[in-house]
């Protein structure tokens, strides 16, 4: 026995077993002595015409013509094999776990219920040899009487419903398991990182297949439009797990690449997803408890900043020496700040020789030449007390003012900044009002750099923030989409009406 799904045929291999008297075929035993039966074709004694009503063989009557066995009191019995092609109304919304219920209807093609009435026998299915794909249930029949208007005769028929129950085992290897890894394989769309640049070819990807296995099904499907395949409705769904997933990934590394030119986050986004999404799915930022001890003051940065937009620091502890790059500032071996300080011109010569350049800060006004960037990129030194000499100048030097007829420093020295002690000297030392252009000249140099490196904190900030955002939303999809997955498994499969007898059955 075999179903065609795709042309809605069911063939079978069977046998009729039709038997009536024919009181023209009886003889005396005695008469006859050693005749006990007789053996007649179906040309040559009367035979019902007996056929299949829903046959869809080309011949229509399938059946083979044997002779009709007979015996001296008119019985009659003729058996006629045949492989029976019968239409058959395949429900294929279970499927693969579907039960098939096909008919089987007998009758007479001219006789009537007056002339010929059928009665039946139970099928006997002793002899019915276990097929691979279908498992036979029963075969219940009915004996049935048909009214036609034209006719007040009854027109009776006999219906056999074969009923059969798919094997699963087979179509749950090749389809539903490779569905549900197709599926997990989804959630690892938002497990990837976005920088790994394969989150939209993994996601297309496995579209791309659930529609080949999509293809395998409507292969084995009858085109109909009655119902939708079970399996059918679990790919469609995953398939839309799918497209809505390859969606949230374009959302996702728009979130990633935003530029951070293009403007700050929206207070709502910062909001929703930065506090409240981000609180339920226990996410924090990179880096957001490494320093609790730091106030919130510019909670956009990475670091407190209490200065101006002008590039100012916060305040340190101690003063600091900070190493600049001489490649990067305009050399000091010139000009008149080293006209009349040959220990500083030879210090500082010795020490521009390809390495780095000290500087030192006493106050905290004039510490703000480098700011919070620059700090952070190691240039940094170790600390010294207040008031005392930087290790590139001599203590001579610069351990105190030195009287106007002296060559400490020039006549124009005070102690309103240069080289003096008081805020804003350099080394101990202090001029009038910074006169020297190419320190002003370095100092410049400096504020820029310090502004620039600002710039990139706070752009490095906002890419940051929406980097998170993409993070958090990539969380918040995998979790969902879990759920999803999990309640389309099992709510799809499980609906099924023989879904428990199917896995008992085919799978323990």
């Amino acid at each position: 026995m075999d179903v065609d799904e795709k042309n809605q045929v069911l063939t079978s291999n069977m046998w009729l077993q039709m038997s009536w008297f024919d009181h023209y075929l009886q003889w005396n035993q005695s008469e006859h002595p050693g005749v006990k039966n007789l053996r007649f074709t179906t040309d040559q004694i009367w035979t019902p015409d007996i056929l299949l009503y829903n046959s869809a063989d080309d011949d229509f009557d399938s059946t083979f013509k044997t002779n009709v066995l007979v015996n001296s009191s008119g019985f009659a019995k003729y058996l006629p094999p045949g492989i029976f092609m019968s239409t058959c109304n395949v429900d294929v919304r279970w499927f693969p776990f579907d039960i098939q219920k096909c008919e089987l209807k007998f009758g007479s093609w001219t006789y009537d219920g007056w002339l010929l009435d059928l009665q039946m026998t139970d099928a006997d299915i002793s002899g019915y040899m276990p097929n691979g794909e279908w498992d036979l249930i029963g075969v219940p029949g009915t004996r049935n009487e048909v009214f036609y208007d034209c006719c007040k005769e009854p027109y009776p028929d006999v219906t056999f419903v074969i009923t059969i129950r798919r094997r699963t085992l087979y179509y749950a290897l090749n389809l539903l398991i490779p569905c549900v890894l197709l599926s997990s394989m989804t959630l690892l769309i938002f497990v990837l990182p976005a920088d790994s640049g394969e989150k939209i070819s993994l996601g297309i990807t496995v579209l791309l297949s659930l529609t080949v296995f999509m293809l395998l099904v409507a292969e084995i499907m009858p085109a109909t439009s009655d119902s939708v395949p079970l399996i059918g409705q679990y790919f469609a769904s995953i398939m839309i797990i799918v497209g809505m997933s390859v969606i949230a990934t374009v959302v996702v590394l728009q979130y990633h690449h935003h530029d951070p030119n293009g403007g700050n986050m929206p207070k709502w986004v910062q909001l929703v997803l930065l506090q409240w999404v981000a609180w339920f799915l226990r996410m924090k930022r990179p880096g957001e408890n490494d320093d609790p001890g730091r106030p919130p003051c510019a909670p956009n940065l990475r670091r407190c900043s209490s200065g101006s937009q002008s590039g100012s620091i916060p305040n340190p502890p101690d003063p600091t020496l900070h190493p600049l790059h001489p490649q990067n500032l305009t050399p000091l071996q010139t000009g008149p700040l080293h006209a009349g300080h040959p220990h500083l011109h030879t210090q500082s010569s010795a020490n521009n020789n390809g390495n780095l350049l000290y500087m030192g800060f006493q106050s905290i006004e004039d510490s703000s030449v480098l700011s919070e960037p620059v700090q952070r990129n190691n240039i940094t030194g170790p600390p010294r007390v207040a008031g005392s000499p930087p290790p590139h100048l001599p203590s001579q030097f610069c351990s105190s003012p030195p009287p106007p007829d002296t060559m400490g420093c020039p006549s124009t020295v005070s102690s309103g900044g240069g080289f003096g002690g008081g805020p804003g000297g350099l080394g101990g030392c202090s001029t009038s009002g910074m006169g020297d252009p190419q320190l002003q000249a370095i100092l410049e140099e400096v504020r820029y750099m310090a502004d620039r490196f600002r710039e990139q904190d706070e752009a490095e900030s906002v890419a940051d923030q929406w980097k998170f955002a993409g993070a958090v939303i990539d969380r918040l999809c995998l979790v969902a989409f879990s759920v999803f997955n999990i309640i389309c498994t099992i709510s799809i499969l499980m609906s099924a009406p023989n879904f428990v007898e199917a896995v008992s059955k085919d799978f323990v």
